[in-house]
């Protein structure tokens, strides 16, 4: 029998099996052990279970997945898959304060390198002070092919297209804790009454209201994965070669530069390079590749 991860908290599954019942499940012991794969089971996995004369569930095998959201830690190489099977990511930030374009970055490539469309979410768009960087943001990812959409969750502004993209498939929404994924959601569906939290003062960053892993069936049709908020994203089981493939600018001018295989980084006759030089690649995007390729090439 096989059925879908709909949710995930201390070690206890809920799934919904094909047959449609929703039942708890625990993992067969193999299944409990560490992998330098990242492939322990989570939100949206498809799964193979047992079911016990007693009524308990076990999930014996995972299948495979089609897409994977991934996110690694700073303070070491491992990964940690936080939602799979997703048919498009959501990179949510905030305009006030001005998010880093590393961060940016980080989270489109994540897309990228998982072969996921994504669409970049500017939220708070009703703070003082939050126009231009709004307009900044959205002219240079739009101009890089990417869907902006500008949004205010507590003022009820452009939310009707995000409502319209949620309600199509399973969405996931990423970006760091604060910037008002939840909030967002009870926007686009008040019913949901998912909990928030404020940003602090000090920091200027969010607390994470979101402890738990699930989907969140919308009315509408569409699924939500919902994950703790995080900030840190990084490459998982990527070669560090593959990396400006996931920058639409660099994709398009690597067959261009003199030694095939070009790092962008020293070699010469390179056309990446020489684009960032007169102005045709962005600085700070430029600057993105380099430190991810950077980390793509540590965790080799």
């Amino acid at each position: 029998m096989q059925g879908t991860v709909v949710g995930a908290d201390s070690g206890i599954y809920t799934l919904v099996l094909d047959d449609g019942r929703r039942v708890e499940a625990s993992l067969r012991g193999r299944l409990k052990m560490p992998s330098p794969k990242g492939d322990r089971i989570v939100i949206g996995d498809r799964v193979e279970v047992v079911e016990g004369q007693s009524g308990t569930v076990t999930i014996e095998a995972l299948l495979t997945r089609r897409s994977a959201v991934v996110r690694r830690s700073a303070k070491d190489r491992g990964a940690k898959v936080v939602a799979a099977n997703v048919d498009r990511l959501f990179a949510v930030v905030a305009v006030e304060p001005s998010p880093r374009a590393q961060l940016v970055d980080r989270l489109l490539v994540v897309a990228e390198a998982n072969a996921i469309p994504s669409v970049l979410v500017l939220n708070k768009i009703d703070l003082p002070g939050a126009a231009e960087v709004t307009s900044f943001l959205t002219a240079r990812y739009r101009a890089l092919g990417y869907p902006v959409l500008a949004v205010s969750a507590r003022a009820q502004l452009g939310l009707e297209g995000l409502r319209e993209l949620l309600c199509d498939g399973t969405s996931a929404l990423i970006g760091p804790s604060g910037v008002g994924k939840s909030t967002l959601l009870n926007a686009v569906e008040p019913g949901l009454q998912l909990r928030t939290g404020r940003v602090s003062r000090k920091h200027s960053s969010g607390r994470h209201t979101t402890v738990a892993s699930r989907l969140i069936m919308l009315l509408c049709g569409g699924v939500v994965a919902d994950t703790p908020g995080f900030s840190d994203v990084g490459l998982w089981d990527m070669e560090p070669a593959e990396l400006d493939c996931c920058f639409p600018e660099l994709r398009e001018l690597k067959g261009s530069c003199r030694f095939r295989g070009c790092a962008h980084i020293e070699e010469p006759d390179c056309a990446v390079r020489a684009a960032v030089e007169e102005g045709r690649i962005d600085q700070d995007r430029y600057k993105s590749y380099v430190i991810l390729r950077g980390e793509a090439e540590a965790a080799c």
